[in-house]
């Protein structure tokens, strides 16, 4: 199974309360941080792939530092006046691995959204289930092309391997010049496209069937 990949949406929302600001010109804001997936038709969905998500904040926060969440969607809601940089940590359901991201919490708008690509290599039946819900997970959509009816029918039709080659080629040698020319233009007229023949024009007698 190829590698399927799906769009995470990390969407963070801020504003200033009414708290005395902790700090002269830097107001205390409250915000939050939320997990949608984005499926192939561009819709926010809910991101029913993943079993948690772990956030990990600014020192600052002491023991609300890392914060674990495991119920759709994902949200964190807190206080704080200044901006950086956090990592948050989405884990896949049915053992699908942690995938790191890596957010800006800053407060230049009172929402914004940002998207990171997560993939999964050989996903388990749970997981596989819940990526189908948002976009293709196999066949040519992700790079795998199904094999081919026709080409499936060309394998059946291969001719039997248990012909005894060396009899075969014993009885041709014996073959008058006018009837081994028939053999080759049927072999020529009938020929595959799995059939390799070769022609030795220095050689007149020599002539290579694969």
């Amino acid at each position: 199974m190829p590698e399927i990949k799906r769009n995470v949406k990390i969407i963070t929302e801020q504003h200033i309360t009414n708290d005395p600001p902790p700090q002269p010109d830097y107001p205390l804001r409250s915000w939050s941080i939320q997990i949608v997936l984005v499926n192939d038709q561009g819709a926010d969905v809910p991101a029913n792939i993943f079993e948690k998500v772990t956030y990990k904040l600014h020192p600052t926060f002491e023991d609300r530092q890392t914060q674990v969440v495991k119920k759709h969607p994902f949200k964190i809601q807190e206080k704080g006046w200044g901006e950086f940089d956090m990592k948050i940590i989405v884990t896949g359901i049915d053992k699908g691995g942690d995938h790191e991201l890596h957010h800006d919490l800053n407060f230049q708008s009172e929402r914004y959204e940002a998207i990171h690509t997560v993939s999964f290599k050989n996903p388990k039946p749970g997981l596989l289930a819940a990526l189908k819900e948002s976009g293709p997970v196999g066949g040519e959509e992700n790079g795998v092309k199904p094999k081919r009816a026709d080409e499936s029918a060309k394998k059946k039709k291969r001719p039997d391997k248990g012909i005894d080659m060396e009899k075969l080629a014993d009885n041709l040698q014996r073959l008058g010049e006018e009837d081994l020319l028939q053999v080759v233009e049927m072999v020529h007229n009938n020929k595959t496209a799995e059939t390799y023949t070769k022609n030795d024009v220095e050689r007149k007698s020599s002539f290579l069937l694969e």
